[in-house]
């Protein structure tokens, strides 16, 4: 863990240093208030300090309310390192959002039985922070093949079906659904249909752009979203994620499985005045007329012409 320390003094800012590292921590140090706001705001600040109560610039206490008043995530731990002892000195400082104080000279036992309590409080920030991350990834992606569930998807497409109206931009919009998948669950199995869906998923994911989006609208159904895309580069694009899903055989341990998508293409111009549902539509009807062709290909409707119920 990165600790902090800052102190004007060059002896008791050494001997900190010294001391804390031999526990272990990462030490940054500063030599006064300013160079230490400088360290506290940085994206990767230390998240425990141990600010000198006076130094030149800005004090302890004054730190303490502009840490507080960055409101960020991430918690910063603070210890007071003080010569006052005054009870009104010590409550104007954790007033100020200090956690904890330790008075000078310090002494080394009490200063790590401090120290700890604080690195006690920022671990179990840090396990609150990844269930809370947990169960946003649960609320949002698929549990299966951790692309995003129907609910994100449809909400970003919404996002992105809004942003090509007030830009003017193409959005190309994709539908595909895996060849024959109920062949697949029937011969070997429903684990290897949940392999293949994971498998189809990581390879899609491989062949898309950064800024491209795919989420699972259903069963073996995917929607990809694909901003700035006209006709013709929908038909690259779908193209090439279909050769993707048929490159090789999907493995379900030594048993080859051969798969393979149907695409349905469609994309909304710039200035168009689409809905959502008239967009997924049209791609319904692309992949609609995909597999009436023979399945394993791309087909492209114009998001105006759209029909089928």
């Amino acid at each position: 863990m990165r600790v902090l320390i800052a102190d004007d003094s060059l002896v008791m800012r050494r001997l900190l240093e010294v001391t804390l590292a031999g526990w272990g921590y990462d030490v940054v140090t500063a030599a006064d208030g300013a160079q230490a706001l400088q360290v506290l705001q940085e994206d990767n600040a230390p998240p425990l300090a141990i600010l000198d109560w006076i130094m030149p610039i800005h004090t302890g206490p004054e730190l303490c309310r502009v840490v507080r008043s960055l409101e960020r995530e991430r918690y910063t731990y603070i210890l007071l390192l003080t010569s006052k002892s005054q009870r009104e000195d010590i409550v104007e400082g954790m007033g100020a959002g200090a956690d904890d104080y330790v008075t000078k000279p310090f002494d080394q036992h009490e200063l790590e039985v401090r120290v700890r309590a604080g690195r006690r409080i920022l671990d179990l920030q840090e396990l609150l922070m990844q269930a809370k991350e947990e169960l946003r990834i649960q609320a949002t992606h698929d549990s299966l093949t951790g692309c995003w569930n129907r609910a994100t998807v449809m909400d970003i497409l919404g996002r992105e079906l809004a942003r090509s109206k007030r830009e003017r931009t193409w959005l190309g919009l994709t539908m595909f659904d895996l060849d024959h998948f109920k062949t697949i669950n029937d011969t070997y199995g429903h684990p290897a249909g949940d392999v293949a869906l994971k498998e189809v998923v990581a390879r899609m994911n491989h062949s898309i752009r950064p800024y491209d989006a795919i989420g699972r609208y259903g069963g073996e159904e995917f929607l990809v979203i694909l901003p700035g895309c006209d006709e013709t580069a929908m038909l690259s694009q779908s193209d090439r994620m279909r050769t993707a899903i048929t490159a090789s055989p999907i493995l379900f341990g030594d048993q080859p499985l051969s798969v393979s998508a149907s695409f349905g293409a469609t994309s909304a111009p710039p200035g168009n005045d689409l809905t959502l549902k008239q967009l997924i539509q049209s791609a319904d009807e692309a992949l609609y007329l995909a597999k009436r062709q023979g399945r394993n290909r791309v087909v492209y409707t114009p998001s105006e012409t759209a029909t089928r119920p």
